[in-house]
């Protein structure tokens, strides 16, 4: 075997296929932009359901309440005694009140001041869980509501 003077040389790093620190600081940067823009989408997405299913759940209830009243002719106390004690989908129980026998305070009033509603209210606190009785009101701006005896299911702000 011959021997040879000329050192031999380690092998390139090009040559092995890996990412230098300067092509994964850029590929970490272009993921955190793309997060950074689809996170926010998502999250309106979500919350667009999440009151869909709000808006869902009080028209069914209504058809409860409806179906009582025409069974007993008046509505229900509460939603416990008739089986509808369910919470919204931020996890806050849905809120009622029948009109009859309750104190004019307590019904929910519109920007005039005028009630929503002249047989019951219902509505969601919707995603802050915190509202107050007139719409006008920033903590019921999110509020997912009944309204005009059920003519109008949405948010607070929509009506």
């Amino acid at each position: 075997m011959p021997f040879s003077c000329r050192p031999t040389r380690a092998p390139s790093p090009r040559g092995r296929g890996g990412l230098t620190l300067i092509e994964l600081v850029v590929a970490v940067a272009l993921v955190a932009a793309l997060a950074a823009v689809a996170l926010p989408t998502y999250r309106a997405h979500v919350e667009k359901g999440r009151i869909g299913l709000a808006v869902r759940d009080i028209g069914e209830i209504s058809l409860v309440l409806e179906r009582h009243f025409t069974d007993k002719s008046r509505y229900p106390a509460d939603l416990a005694s008739v089986g509808l004690a369910r919470v919204d989908p931020w996890g806050n129980a849905y809120v009622y009140l029948s009109m009859e026998g309750a104190k004019k305070n307590d019904a929910r009033k519109d920007k005039s001041l005028h009630p929503l509603n002249t047989d019951y209210d219902l509505y969601s606190k919707g995603p802050d869980g915190v509202s107050q009785v007139p719409l006008t009101a920033k903590a019921s701006r999110d509020d997912i509501i009944r309204a005009n005896n059920g003519g109008f299911i949405g948010r607070a702000s929509d009506y």
